[in-house]
Order: structure tokens, then sequence, then C-alpha cells
């Protein structure tokens, strides 16, 4: 059973990666035949524009797994998984993880970061952060609504709103983390890998804490990472293809 799970990964992922090579290749032609004044800057951001297509792919490969059903049992066995291997001592911390990524926290914290910024005349970064949280915020409630995922149900769990399909506080952190990580990059270049490695690890932390207290399955996460990074990235490239 193992061997022809891995196997199927591992020609998803080779597909995945071939069909994101073609789509940048392509956009790479068309930008310069008709768009020739973006080649500079697209070429400048290439690794930025093949992460897009990376992650867009992704988004609509698991998105279509869920929809017809087939992620359903690999779903139910990581979660399980999880379930049967993380001690109930650490429900506290995941718990409080969990919460960073709750709007109590969230909406405070872009509206300071946003105002911020603004006070520092730091336009770019403060327009990327609220476009990224607003359009995150809409994003999840559109697909909740669309998709109507039921959540989780094999261990009594606490009651969250909405439906399953995408997490709203991984795809609402991912949002946040990846656009401040862009502000800190471009405001302090030096300190850009460390920008990106805290996101990273608050992603994956409140990802994984949704999992463990059972209320999400691990496709639902997935999927909101990808989007949540997605979002950040397209509106950064969309703001400075502006002003080209």
């Amino acid at each position: 059973m193992g061997f022809p799970v891995t196997f199927e990964l591992i020609k998803d992922i080779a597909k995945l990666a071939l069909i994101a090579a073609c789509l940048y290749f392509a956009l790479g032609a068309y930008v310069h035949r008709m768009q020739s004044a973006w080649s500079v800057l697209l070429e400048k951001r290439r690794f930025g524009v093949l992460l897009l297509l990376v992650l867009a792919v992704v988004v609509i490969k698991v998105g279509e797994d869920v929809v017809s059903g087939e992620s359903g049992p690999i779903d139910e066995s990581v979660l399980r998984f999880i379930h049967t291997n993380v001690p109930p001592a650490f429900m506290g911390f995941f718990e409080a993880v969990t919460f960073s990524g709750s709007a109590y926290v969230l909406f405070p914290l872009s509206i300071v970061m946003v105002l911020a910024l603004l006070f520092a005349r730091r336009r770019f970064e403060a327009l990327l952060l609220a476009v990224s949280v607003i359009s995150g915020v809409i994003v999840v409630y559109v697909l909740k609504a669309f998709v109507g995922r039921t959540r989780p149900t094999l261990w009594e769990t606490e009651s969250y709103w909405g439906s399953s399909f995408p997490s709203g506080h991984t795809l609402a952190v991912a949002a946040f983390a990846a656009a401040t990580a862009i502000a800190v990059s471009r405001i302090w270049p030096r300190w850009r890998i460390f920008a990106i490695s805290i996101a990273a690890l608050w992603v994956l932390s409140v990802a994984i804490s949704r999992l463990v207290l059972g209320v999400h399955w691990p496709t639902d996460v997935l999927a909101a990472a990808c989007i949540g990074a997605f979002l950040p990235l397209a509106a950064g490239i969309a703001l400075e293809l502006r002003h080209v």
C-alpha cells in the first residue's frame, strides 16, 4: 500500500513541476512579444513568478482532489496519525499557536503595521500588506461558501465557523506573514532570509496546530498556505508592473 501511494505522489509532483515550467516559459514568450516593457521586471522577479505558478498549480490540483473526494483517505490517515502521536500535554501549546492566527491577533496587528508603514512613508509596503490581508479574507469566505467541505469529526473538537476548505487561520497567517516578509526584504534587504524563515515557521506552526486540534483536513491547510503565499506575491508583482 505504501509503495503505490509514494509512486502516485512522485508522479503528481513531477506532473505539477512540468506544468509550472511550461506555464513559466509560455508566460515569458508572451511578455517578450506582447508586453516587452514588462520583460526586465519579470526577468528580475523570475523566481517569484515561477513560485507563483507553482503555488497556483498546487492549489488547483489540491482543490480538484478535494471537490472530487479523492483526497479523503489520505487526509484521514494523516489526521489519525497526528492525533495518535501528539501527546495531550502539547494541546495547550497548539491552541496558543492557533490563536496567533485568529482575527483577534491579525486584525489589530495588520492595522498597526499598515499605519506604521504609512507613517514611515513606505506606501508600497503598506498597500501590499493591506491588499494581501483583505484579499485573503475575501478568498476564505468565497471558497468556504463555494466548496462547503465538512470539517473532520474523527474525535471531539472545538466548534469553528464555516466549512473546512480552506483553513482560514492558515490562509490569513500565510498572507500576512508573506506580505510582511516581502516588506522587510524591501526595507532591510539583509534581513530577508531571517524574515522569510520566521514567516515560514509561523505558517507551518499554525497549519500543524489546525491538524492537531482536529478542525481541518491536511489538504485544507496545504491549499490555504499556498493561496496565502500566492496573494502577496501576486500583489507585489502587480504593483511593480503598474510603474513599468
